[in-house]
């Protein structure tokens, strides 16, 4: 069976890549390498390069293979990008998806599984974030997020389109053996960064805000592992190949980690001193985010397996100290 996978030679779309070819599914990429990396994906993968946007590239992919479902990755996702570029993101993100979906009701596909983000709640009234928790979205890239779920919605009623949209928290970590991994310029995410100053590669991170009310004054944050975040894609692609009704559904660890904890961590993995200076708060950055991940548990019936933090950060630096300069530097 072939599975489109939009945004495929990204950090996670990679890794969905490498487990369709596992299930013995054959993935086909589209990715226009912006901030995807051809190095990550495996021979097995068949990929275009190309742009979402653009119909009748898109078009031509779905006539030369029998796509069967899809997953969109395929994303602008830097909050403060976003508020400095919103028309970027809009353009990017909302009309990228636009096409996707009318190329996919052209050929007949109807089911897709679509890469959200918990951006879409803004700031939580409480803690753990349900599904039913108000979308309230603090920035255009939540913003355009949103749109792109409500456009899925109404094009399941206009041309019986099936969708599972999957909010993610923070996502971390690597396959495990170090093969793939995670490779953002400029990296924004924190344990990419913690790692890089374990490297040597930055004089140590800052740490925004110490007087949050948390225990130890730092924000909390909800940290998946992305394999575990992928096995959920792949139950949700067969859910929907079931028959399963539209959905959406929250995708973290269920616990909280502070930014301390996961410096202090990531010291205990790689056994370097990660030097670490106190900074100012960022605006808008709530004291604690944490998902409520039991919907998918029960509907999907989805058992995340890599649920120690330790764990997450040792796959991440296995990838880190083998790549210390990313995929355009490779040792392995």
């Amino acid at each position: 069976m072939s599975v489109l996978v939009v945004g495929g030679a990204g950090y996670i779309g990679s890794h969905a890549v490498h487990q369709l070819l596992d299930q013995g599914k054959q993935p086909v990429v589209v990715d226009n390498l912006l901030t995807g990396h051809r190095e990550s994906l495996p021979k097995g993968a068949v990929f275009y390069e190309g742009d979402v946007r653009d119909r009748e590239f898109m078009r031509n992919v779905f006539k030369r293979k029998r796509i069967r479902q899809v997953m969109m990755f395929a994303a602008h996702s830097l909050v403060g990008e976003s508020v400095k570029k919103p028309l970027q993101y809009y353009d990017n993100n909302v009309f990228g998806t636009q096409v996707l979906l009318e190329t996919m009701i052209e050929a007949g596909v109807r089911d897709i599984v679509f890469s959200s983000t918990a951006a879409v709640y803004g700031e939580p009234e409480e803690v753990p974030i349900t599904e039913a928790a108000p979308t309230a979205p603090k920035s255009p890239y939540g913003e355009t997020k949103l749109a792109m779920e409500k456009m899925m919605k109404w094009c399941e009623k206009a041309h019986g389109l099936r969708y599972i949209s999957l909010r993610y928290f923070n996502v971390a970590g690597a396959r495990p053996g170090g093969l793939i991994g995670e490779d953002h310029n400029p990296e924004t995410h924190l344990v990419p960064i913690i790692l890089e100053a374990a490297l040597g590669k930055r004089e140590g991170i800052t740490v925004l805000g110490e007087d949050y009310p948390t225990p130890d004054g730092t924000c909390i944050r909800d940290y998946i592992h992305v394999e575990d975040l992928i096995a959920a894609h792949l139950q949700a692609l067969h859910y929907l190949k079931k028959g399963g009704p539209s959905d959406i559904f929250n995708l973290g660890s269920s616990e909280g980690f502070s930014v301390k904890e996961m410096i202090e961590a990531a010291r205990d993995v790689t056994g370097k001193d990660i030097p670490v200076h106190s900074g100012e708060r960022r605006a808008g950055d709530p004291a604690r985010l944490i998902a409520s991940s039991e919907k998918a548990k029960k509907v999907l019936g989805w058992e995340p397996k890599r649920t120690d933090i330790h764990t997450t950060i040792k796959d991440a630096w296995n990838w880190h100290s083998k790549n210390p300069q990313g995929y355009g530097g490779r040792l392995i």
